[in-house]
């Protein structure tokens, strides 16, 4: 699950830095009865803002009502549903870097525990595990296997070659799905 908002990948035109923080805040200009809507971020390394674009010269009545109010409420929320939709990320030729914005929630500090414990006799069972994503944020499953079960990505890994490792999806690379896989001890 997301713990921030991601950093937006754009060239700073005043430092030349890649990276930009959303913060959130919107930007909201109407001009008779068309509006336009930005969403602000700041440049990690001086500070300058870059206005990336929402709506674009559209009919203030064809907007909902309840999205003009949270544009005009600076909806955090709003925000990371933009910054994932892919038409604002196509239209201002920006991507995402999620990392050290997320975290791995595995059902709490014994839910491991207790299928440890239950594994000590039995040497044939295998463990169903289901992956879901409170958002689409692209990771690497062998890494988040890893984290969840207090292993290395190299024995993850190890764990694939040998077949004690299954999925119906592939493992490697980056996936922003939900998705589940059997561990066979």
């Amino acid at each position: 699950m997301p713990t921030c908002l991601p950093l937006v990948l754009r060239r700073c035109h005043a430092c030349a830095s890649e990276r930009f923080r959303a913060n959130g805040r919107f930007r909201v200009n109407a001009n008779h009865k068309l509006i336009d809507v930005w969403l602000l971020a700041l440049c990690t390394a001086c500070g300058e803002t870059t206005k990336l674009t929402v709506l674009e010269r559209m009919n203030v009545r064809s907007v909902r009502a309840g999205l003009l109010d949270r544009l005009h409420d600076n909806d955090p929320v709003l925000a990371a549903e933009l910054l994932q939709d892919p038409v604002v990320r196509r239209r201002n030729r920006i991507s995402l870097d999620w990392d050290n914005a997320w975290r791995l929630d595995t059902g709490g500090p014994d839910h491991l525990d207790r299928g440890a414990a239950n594994r000590v006799g039995d040497t044939s069972d295998a463990i169903d595990v289901s992956v879901c994503f409170a958002a689409r944020i692209p990771v690497r499953p062998v890494r988040l296997i890893a984290e969840g079960f207090g292993l290395s990505r190299a024995e993850v890994e190890r764990l694939i070659m040998e077949g004690s490792l299954v999925s119906a999806v592939r493992l490697s690379g980056k996936l922003s799905g939900d998705f589940t896989f059997t561990l066979k001890r």
